[in-house]
């Protein structure tokens, strides 16, 4: 696959990690707990940094969630969690901020939403409040437009002019530019108040798939600094995935965009890590990083009536998942391992060959065994009621055998 290129930024930090064109994009997340639930809201950044989220946001609105930003912080210390957490502030920012030097202290970045401050009214007096805390405490600043919440005042003005034009344009293409507009206005006053292109990432969030990939085409090219990408509101399920990965998809092959989030709505009782995986997913898929080794599997057909192949190509994603968090600290590379579990003859032979390890399981009328292939190659076949277990075991000692190795000659180039 044809490398990507970057668009070129200037390069910002988040808690000691770079975000910008030199770095890998980013995947972040936000937490949907109560900030003030000091346990529960540390146990689900917990969770999402463990699944892969690099960046945490979690909702200050309050005195009570403002207050619990210093222990929070401390709590996932304590628990060996290394994440940056950003404060995402609306209305009482400035307040919150200034009243307690703990949460500005304690935040890697701030998140502002200029349509929920005061920038474009009689002053600027909460926005620049918040700016000069984050250049006293030097963290950087999202100025995340939004447009549930565009700049009202900049809004009507930009429509009015419009209005006047010989030949107007329809009010899709005037909102569109007034969030750029609205984020490139803010980031300049917020370098007239004393933070550095450097500190500075800018959004601008719809929940349209081409209204997202339109202004951000427009966005950057008309500005040198980090950008957040993700439909705001994606929605649930497939239709937030489907139309999150279209829109990403586009942008990011276009070499638009540092950090990602996926914001997807979980069903009652669901797993918020989910975002953070289809986001990993999002940008494996397209060549840019990855994350953990990939599974290819037939969708199953009527050769495959039996749903064997489907569980076995299940209990092996779920085990490559699982061991991941261990095999990353040992073994450089096993991310890019590539396992195809299929289900016939017909493909079966011919995916395990393109794959680093493959097995295809008999179909229906079949003989009943499963050839294994390793690097291209038929490795081994097997049958009887072991082929989980036995296959399981043969992907160890791939891993083993070809990742382990690696390790050991890095350790030998530093020694």
């Amino acid at each position: 696959m044809a490398e990507i290129q970057r668009r070129k930024s200037v390069t910002a930090m988040i808690g000691g990690v770079k975000v910008g064109s030199s770095a890998p994009v980013m995947v972040q997340s936000m937490t949907n707990t109560d900030t003030a639930d000091i346990l529960g809201t540390i146990q689900q950044v917990a969770d999402l940094a463990r699944a892969g989220s690099e960046v945490v946001r979690v909702t200050v609105n309050n005195d009570e969630a403002a207050k619990a930003i210093p222990n929070i912080v401390n709590g996932l210390e304590k628990l060996g969690v290394h994440v940056p957490i950003v404060g995402d502030f609306h209305y009482n920012g400035h307040l919150l901020l200034t009243k307690y030097p703990g949460c500005a202290e304690g935040l890697a970045k701030y998140r502002i939403n200029p349509g929920n401050v005061s920038v474009g009214r009689k002053n600027d007096d909460n926005f620049r409040i918040m700016i000069e805390v984050a250049v006293k405490y030097q963290r950087p600043v999202r100025i995340g437009v939004n447009w549930g919440s565009l700049d009202s005042a900049l809004l009507t003005r930009m429509m009015d002019e419009n209005s006047l034009l010989p030949e107007p344009k329809d009010a899709r293409e005037v909102t569109m530019e007034a969030m750029v507009v609205s984020a490139l206005n803010s980031a300049k006053l917020a370098e007239q108040y004393g933070l550095r292109p450097d500190q500075i990432i800018l959004s601008a969030k719809v929940s349209g798939v081409q209204d997202l990939i339109d202004v951000y085409r427009s966005l950057a090219a008309r500005c040198s600094y980090p950008l957040h990408l993700g439909l705001t509101e994606a929605g649930m399920g497939a239709k937030g995935i489907v139309a999150s990965s279209a829109a990403l998809g586009v942008l990011l092959q276009q070499g638009i965009g540092d950090t990602i989030r996926v914001s997807l709505t979980p069903a009652p009782g669901g797993d918020r890590t989910e975002e953070v995986r289809v986001a990993q997913q999002i940008l494996q898929s397209l060549g840019i990083r990855s994350f953990t080794p990939q599974v290819t599997a037939c969708p199953g057909c009527g050769r495959t009536t039996s749903t064997f192949f489907q569980e076995m190509a299940q209990q092996i994603q779920s085990y490559l998942r699982d061991q991941m968090p261990v095999w990353k600290g040992h073994y450089t590379g096993v991310e890019e391992m590539k396992v195809a579990v299929m289900g016939c003859v017909v493909n079966g032979p011919g995916e395990s060959k393109h794959a680093s390890l493959g097995i295809s399981l008999p179909g229906t009328a079949e003989e009943p065994k499963a050839p294994v292939y390793v690097d291209g190659r038929l490795f081994t076949t097997l049958k009887g009621n072991k082929i989980v277990a036995e296959f399981i075991k043969i992907l160890d000692d791939y891993v083993e055998s070809h990742y382990a190795a690696r390790e050991k000659e890095e350790v030998a180039i530093r020694g």
